[in-house]
C-alpha cells in the first residue's frame, strides 16, 4: 500500500511503540495530545512518508496500542516485540525482521514524537535514492528523528541489543550519513513526562 505522495522504490515505515513509558507513569502513547492519542501524531507522520506501508511495533500495553493504531488507519501492520522489555533495540529488531524481502529502506519513527515535520520526509528518501546508506533529520546541528536506513544496514540493526536504538549504527557511518535540515525542532521533541503533553510549537 502506498502511503505518502511520491513513493520512492521499496521504502517502508516503522513506528516504534513498544515502550512502557515508565517516566511518564505508563500509558504514554495513549495519553491525549491535541485531542487524540499521542500515538496518532506519529502515525500521521509515518503515513505521510513516501513509503509503501506502515508497521507499528508493539510491546507494553500491546492490545490497547494495537487498537489505537488500527483505529487510526486499518491498513497498519502490527508486529509484537515479545522481548520489548530489553529496550529499543529489541523493538527495532522486530520491526526490521518483519519487513518484506524487497524492502530497500526503512523510515524509523518513534511513537512518542508527535511533532515531526513532514517536510523532511521526501528529502530523506531522495538522499537514500542518491546513494547515501542512511539519512537523518537535523535541526540546528542536532540530529533527531525520523531516520531513513538503507537495506545494507539491516543486518547491523538486527544485531542491536539494549536500549541504544540505531544511534551507534548511524554514528559509524560518519560523513556518509546524509543530513536533512528540518524546518523546526519537531525532529527533536519527544514526550517523556505528562507535562510535555502541553508543549506546542511556538
Amino acid at each position: 500500500m502506498a502511503t505518502g505522495a511520491g513513493t520512492i522504490g521499496g521504502l517502508e515505515a516503522v513506528v516504534l511503540a513498544a515502550g512502557s513509558g515508565l517516566r511518564f507513569g505508563g500509558g504514554k502513547l495513549l495519553a491525549p495530545y491535541a485531542g487524540a492519542p499521542l500515538l496518532n501524531a506519529a502515525l500521521a507522520a509515518a503515513f505521510a512518508a513516501p513509503a509503501r506501508g506502515v508497521t507499528v511495533v508493539t510491546g507494553a500495553d500491546a492490545a490497547r496500542v494495537t487498537a489505537a493504531a488500527r483505529a487510526f488507519d486499518p491498513r497498519v501492520r502490527i508486529v509484537h516485540a515479545a522481548d520489548h522489555a530489553e529496550g529499543m533495540g529489541a523493538s527495532l529488531r522486530a520491526g526490521i525482521a518483519s519487513l518484506p524481502d524487497d524492502t530497500t529502506g526503512v523510515f524509523v519513527f518513534l511513537g512518542d514524537m508527535p511533532r515531526v515535520p513532514v517536510a523532511v520526509l521526501q528529502p530523506l528518501a531522495e538522499a537514500l535514492a542518491a546513494g547515501a546508506p542512511a539519512a537523518a533529520a537535523v535541526f540546528q546541528g542536532r540530529r533527531g528523528n525520523p531516520v531513513l536506513i538503507g537495506r545494507a544496514l539491516f543486518e547491523d540493526l538486527l544485531c542491536l541489543t539494549g536500549d541504544a536504538g540505531a544511534r551507534a549504527v548511524l554514528q559509524r557511518l560518519g560523513d556518509r550519513l546524509a543530513l536533512v535540515e528540518a524546518p523546526d525542532d519537531g525532529v527533536l521533541f519527544d514526550v517523556d513526562e505528562p507535562q510535555d503533553l502541553g508543549v506546542r510549537p511556538a
